[in-house]
């Protein structure tokens, strides 16, 4: 977080400070100091970097243990967890990336002016409709209208998980280790939430800044899945089948699909309240 400091006699001169002999007689003058916050930029740039993209066996069988911990444990086998497989070089080049998903309110701004789709809340949506949460049931047609109405595209794969992994390859957005306190998520049960990060279903974007990566990008695990550029491959060496790649988790999903590696594959014309997106830009945004 940016802050900045107001000198002593600016403070004294808008009555928020002490005078200078009361500052002087005081035994901790910085008391004194008054911090501003900064806003953030909607946007965040990622430098280029060349990683080791998806998962080792070792990665996928600790995927696998994680995911043998929840509810219904037969779930979860050998396979759930092969498409992260074989982990390859990606060079990533730098891009600008949204710092949340994209929200409701931004998304019906684009509805507003015939550019977008109306996502599809009638039919019993209507409760995820609200401003600050992340735009869901969009299909992925839909979100590359969006980026595009503002300029930009969709992230690939690789510049998601670049996001999410950095260049420590990090397991979640925030380090290594899973806690349940710094996202929204969900578990592998015959009911799928769980309220125990405060959440139920959606959150309004940036609810969990703990869990921010070390650039300040949050949301990329849980909350809402979101959708990706590419087409979805059963693993890194297989050809695509028809669906598109999604990333991130949501709010019904358990620790180990929050990963930073884990991948699913949707079919384009999905809509679901789980599913959102966000955007990323060559070069720095308009209005950033």
């Amino acid at each position: 977080m940016i802050r900045g400091r107001l000198t002593l006699a600016a403070l004294t001169a808008l009555g928020l400070s002490k005078s200078p002999a009361a500052v002087a007689a005081d035994p901790e003058p910085h008391a004194a100091v008054l911090r501003l916050r900064v806003a953030r930029s909607p946007a965040v740039y990622l430098r280029p970097l060349a990683f080791e993209m998806g998962s080792s066996d070792e990665e996928v069988l600790a995927a696998l243990v994680r995911c043998k911990r929840e509810p219904l444990p037969d779930r979860c086998d050998e396979s759930t967890f092969a498409s992260e497989t074989p982990p390859h070089r990606e060079h990533v080049a730098g891009i600008w990336m949204a710092r949340t998903e994209v929200t409701v309110a931004e998304y019906a701004r684009c509805v507003a002016v015939g550019r977008c789709a109306p996502a599809g809340f009638e039919g019993g949506g209507q409760r995820f409709q609200r401003p600050t949460l992340p735009v869901t049931l969009v299909t992925f047609d839909d979100a590359k209208r969006y980026c595009a109405f503002r300029g930009g595209r969709l992230p690939s794969e690789a510049e998601f998980e670049r996001a999410a992994r950095g260049p420590m390859r990090r397991r979640y957005p925030w380090g290594q280790a899973y806690h349940p306190k710094l996202s929204n998520h969900g578990r592998l049960g015959v009911d799928a939430s769980d309220a125990s990060d405060g959440f139920a279903e959606l959150a309004p974007v940036g609810s969990f800044p703990d869990g921010a990566t070390p650039e300040g990008i949050l949301d990329l695990a849980g909350n809402a899945a979101e959708w990706t550029l590419d087409a979805f491959t059963p693993d890194y060496g297989s050809p695509p089948i028809g669906e598109r790649a999604v990333r991130g988790g949501s709010f019904d999903s358990s620790a180990a699909f929050l990963r930073g590696a884990a991948r699913v594959g949707k079919s384009p014309e999905t809509r679901e309240p789980t599913l959102g997106f966000r955007c990323v830009w060559p070069t720095r945004p308009l209005g950033e």
